[in-house]
């Protein structure tokens, strides 16, 4: 099997618009002591929220990046560390995130499950503490869309990244679908508080941040959740 399989309906084809580079990505604005604050309330709940329903898509996701021995790996909204023990162990991971509550629970669950190749730190995904062309693999899962800014969060995730690196993003995306995308757009300033803009404009959010996927893929049941994998040229 390919390391990256073409999504079947070649989603990759519709990224770019004549209006996509400046065209809003969402109808929701947030800010960062917003979202601080929206998961510090949801730190004790989120892996029963979110867990198992969004699990197939983490397991996809690492599956499918091809992680080899030795390589560096960022994780971009490291939440609960729900994704610690999926990591191959002979790989360097490192967490960040925004909110304190999280990343407690996060070294919590890697003490108990005797984890020693990830490590923890808490950042602004939009302002990374790293140098240039660090990593091998830049990761955010469920997490584009809810940052304030994603393009200046995956501007980020691209610098760190070294070049043939990968930058993988797992995230909700507005629907293609007429009736589904305006009912995304209506309920996001309502989804925005248990964590995500409903209404995350994909081609847009990849024209403005300058990304071109080498696939996209569908995953978890719905399969309203798009995996999107790139290659820092």
């Amino acid at each position: 099997m390919a390391l990256f399989e073409p999504d079947p309906q070649r989603e990759s084809e519709d990224i770019l618009g004549s209006d996509a580079a400046t065209r809003s990505l969402s109808v929701t604005v947030v800010e960062n002591d917003f979202v601080a604050r929206v998961y510090e309330n949801l730190a004790w709940i989120y892996d029963v929220v979110f867990g198992p329903a969004l699990h197939p898509g983490r397991v996809d996701a690492i599956r499918r990046m091809g992680i080899r021995p030795a390589d560096r790996v960022l994780e971009v909204g490291v939440g609960t560390g729900i994704n610690s023990s999926l990591y191959p162990r002979d790989c360097s991971v490192t967490g960040i995130d925004l909110s304190s509550s999280m990343l407690e629970k996060a070294r919590d669950r890697i003490a108990r499950k005797e984890v020693r190749n990830v490590r923890l730190l808490q950042m602004d995904a939009a302002n990374l503490k790293f140098a240039d062309d660090t990593f091998d693999i830049v990761y955010a899962p469920y997490v584009i869309s809810v940052v304030p800014d994603p393009v200046a969060v995956a501007s980020e995730m691209r610098r760190v990244c070294r070049h043939g690196g990968r930058i993988v993003i797992l995230n909700h995306f507005r629907s293609r679908n007429t009736l589904m995308a305006w009912l995304e757009r209506l309920i996001s300033p309502f989804t925005v508080h248990i964590g995500f803009k409903s209404d995350l404009d994909l081609p847009a959010f990849l024209a403005q941040a300058e990304l071109k996927p080498v696939s996209i893929q569908k995953v978890n049941v719905p399969r309203i959740w798009s995996l999107v994998t790139c290659i820092k040229d």
